[in-house]
């Protein structure tokens, strides 16, 4: 399957589980906490800079963003999870919103993409949604973002952390930096491997 990635556009912003898309493209989720660089990540694999909204104010996106690319596959942005400020209605709403996706659409989703920044590392969150993607058996693999924010020894060490990891026994973790694109052709790679 060739993807022209550069064919991309925000198709749908579904508040409600009654808006998914109701063709059957495959879907490739990205999840991760608020502020982990899921918009970053989208904008950087499209060659845009600013289709994806990177937030000022993280955790304020309660939407499931559906970007159709080249009319082959979605990019589906998910709310970002672990924003502390948020109140507990939003968080019932984020958490009720994601589980309808999880659980309604999950036969269309042919992959999840797990942000983990790599200057923080996993956090209680994240490992909550990893150890969720492991007993769904969908398919996923990691990158770690920001990873232009620490130094070669600090990469490392992170990066045998996360591989040693119990959670990510066997999964692919890939550093990522939307500043200086590295990572991103692995990313494409993968997505591409996936689906085909």
């Amino acid at each position: 399957m060739k993807v022209d990635f550069s064919k991309t556009n925000l198709k749908i912003t579904a508040g409600l589980s009654s808006q998914f898309p109701k063709d059957n493209l495959p879907q490739i989720a990205l999840s991760g906490r608020s502020n982990v660089g899921k918009s970053s990540l989208i904008n950087s694999l499209i060659g845009r800079k600013n289709l994806a909204r990177v937030s000022s104010s993280p955790g304020k996106t309660i939407t499931i963003n559906f970007y159709d690319v080249s009319s082959s596959l979605y990019l589906v942005d998910l709310p970002g999870y672990g924003f502390a400020k948020r109140n507990p209605a939003d968080k019932a709403k984020w958490s009720a919103l994601t589980n309808d996706y999880f659980v309604k659409g999950s036969e269309k989703i042919a992959a999840t993409i797990q942000l983990i920044d790599l200057k923080v590392g996993p956090t209680a969150d994240d490992e909550m949604m990893l150890d969720y993607l492991r007993q769904s058996g969908i398919p996923f693999f990691v990158v770690a973002t920001k990873c232009d924010k620490l130094n070669k020894t600090e990469r490392t060490k992170m990066l045998e952390f996360l591989a040693s990891h119990p959670l990510l026994e066997s999964v692919k973790v890939i550093p990522f930096s939307s500043l200086s694109g590295e990572g991103k052709d692995c990313v494409l790679r993968e997505i591409l491997s996936i689906l085909n």
